[in-house]
Protein backbone atom coordinates (compact mmCIF):
# COMPACT_ATOMS: atom_id res chain seq x y z
CA UNK A 1 0.00 0.00 0.00
CA UNK A 2 1.37 3.05 -0.85
CA UNK A 3 0.80 6.86 0.09
CA UNK A 4 1.34 9.54 -2.80
CA UNK A 5 3.50 12.53 -2.32
CA UNK A 6 4.40 15.58 -4.35
CA UNK A 7 7.41 13.91 -6.06
CA UNK A 8 7.60 10.19 -4.72
CA UNK A 9 5.76 7.04 -3.04
CA UNK A 10 6.56 6.86 0.59
CA UNK A 11 5.24 3.59 2.39
CA UNK A 12 3.56 3.01 5.36
CA UNK A 13 5.14 2.27 8.73
CA UNK A 14 3.23 -1.44 8.29
CA UNK A 15 3.09 -2.24 4.56
CA UNK A 16 2.30 -5.30 4.21
CA UNK A 17 3.44 -7.14 0.80
CA UNK A 18 5.09 -5.34 -1.59
CA UNK A 19 4.21 -5.21 -5.22
CA UNK A 20 6.56 -5.86 -7.70
CA UNK A 21 6.64 -2.51 -9.35
CA UNK A 22 6.95 -1.14 -5.34
CA UNK A 23 9.71 -3.26 -4.58
CA UNK A 24 11.43 -2.49 -7.52
CA UNK A 25 11.19 1.50 -7.03
CA UNK A 26 12.04 1.20 -2.89
CA UNK A 27 14.77 -1.86 -3.52
CA UNK A 28 17.00 -0.22 -0.86
CA UNK A 29 13.91 0.36 1.43
CA UNK A 30 13.10 -3.44 0.78
CA UNK A 31 16.43 -4.33 1.83
CA UNK A 32 16.74 -2.14 4.90
CA UNK A 33 13.38 -3.72 6.05
CA UNK A 34 14.28 -7.01 5.92
CA UNK A 35 17.70 -6.65 7.58
CA UNK A 36 15.71 -4.67 10.08
CA UNK A 37 12.23 -6.08 10.44
CA UNK A 38 12.45 -9.15 9.20
CA UNK A 39 11.20 -11.59 6.10
CA UNK A 40 9.39 -8.87 3.14
CA UNK A 41 6.70 -10.52 1.07
CA UNK A 42 6.24 -9.78 -2.92
CA UNK A 43 3.75 -10.31 -4.68
CA UNK A 44 3.19 -10.23 -8.14
CA UNK A 45 -0.17 -9.89 -9.66
CA UNK A 46 -1.52 -9.90 -6.38
CA UNK A 47 -0.30 -13.35 -5.47
CA UNK A 48 2.42 -14.46 -3.51
CA UNK A 49 5.15 -14.07 -5.17
CA UNK A 50 8.72 -14.20 -3.47
CA UNK A 51 10.29 -13.26 -0.02
CA UNK A 52 13.32 -11.26 0.95
CA UNK A 53 15.20 -11.91 3.59
CA UNK A 54 18.33 -11.16 5.14
CA UNK A 55 21.64 -14.10 4.85
CA UNK A 56 21.72 -14.21 8.69
CA UNK A 57 17.94 -15.11 8.53
CA UNK A 58 18.53 -17.68 5.88
CA UNK A 59 21.17 -19.35 6.66
CA UNK A 60 19.36 -19.57 9.98
CA UNK A 61 16.06 -21.36 8.54
CA UNK A 62 18.39 -23.30 6.03
CA UNK A 63 21.13 -24.75 8.35
CA UNK A 64 20.89 -28.39 8.76
CA UNK A 65 20.12 -29.81 12.40
CA UNK A 66 21.96 -32.75 11.99
CA UNK A 67 21.79 -35.97 10.11
CA UNK A 68 19.14 -38.90 9.55
CA UNK A 69 20.36 -40.99 12.30
CA UNK A 70 20.27 -38.24 14.79
CA UNK A 71 16.54 -37.05 13.93
CA UNK A 72 15.13 -40.97 13.97
CA UNK A 73 17.41 -41.29 17.66
CA UNK A 74 15.52 -37.94 19.03
CA UNK A 75 12.09 -39.13 17.97
CA UNK A 76 9.65 -38.97 20.81
CA UNK A 77 8.27 -42.06 19.59
CA UNK A 78 11.42 -43.93 20.11
CA UNK A 79 11.32 -46.83 22.89
CA UNK A 80 6.99 -46.38 21.95
CA UNK A 81 7.05 -50.37 21.39
CA UNK A 82 5.05 -49.74 18.29
CA UNK A 83 4.44 -52.64 16.00
CA UNK A 84 4.49 -52.42 12.33
CA UNK A 85 3.78 -55.81 10.68
CA UNK A 86 5.01 -56.39 6.91
CA UNK A 87 2.10 -57.57 4.47
CA UNK A 88 2.99 -61.11 3.38
CA UNK A 89 0.47 -60.75 0.86
CA UNK A 90 2.09 -62.21 -2.89
CA UNK A 91 2.65 -60.26 -5.79
CA UNK A 92 -0.12 -59.73 -8.31
CA UNK A 93 -0.33 -61.23 -11.07
CA UNK A 94 0.02 -58.69 -14.25
CA UNK A 95 -0.74 -59.39 -18.16
CA UNK A 96 1.72 -58.19 -20.09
Amino acid sequence: MTIETDDAFTRQSDPGPWSVADAKARFSELVDRALSEGPQLVTRKGRKAVVVVSVEEWERRSKHKGNLAEFFAASPLRGAAIKIERLKDRPRDIEL
